[in-house]
């Protein structure tokens, strides 16, 4: 976990607002489309992460960096 997970969200910062937003209105249908929009941004973040430590790690044993 990050240290800034803690710190407070822009009030427009679009996770922030996406956290807040009443699903109350949603039908089950609209529902199960939010569940996979949000299931492949997930994905999509985690191949960025993965791609993103690899790359690091590349970078760190070509400059030899503890």
């Amino acid at each position: 976990m990050n240290e800034d997970d803690d710190l407070p969200r822009s009030a427009n910062d679009p996770l922030s607002l996406l956290t807040k937003q009443d699903l109350d209105p949603f039908s089950v249908d609209e529902l199960e489309k939010r569940i996979s929009v949000l299931k492949n941004e997930i994905s999509r973040c985690e191949a960025k992460k993965s791609f993103a430590v690899s790359h690091r790690a590349n970078a760190d044993s070509l400059f030899k960096r503890p």
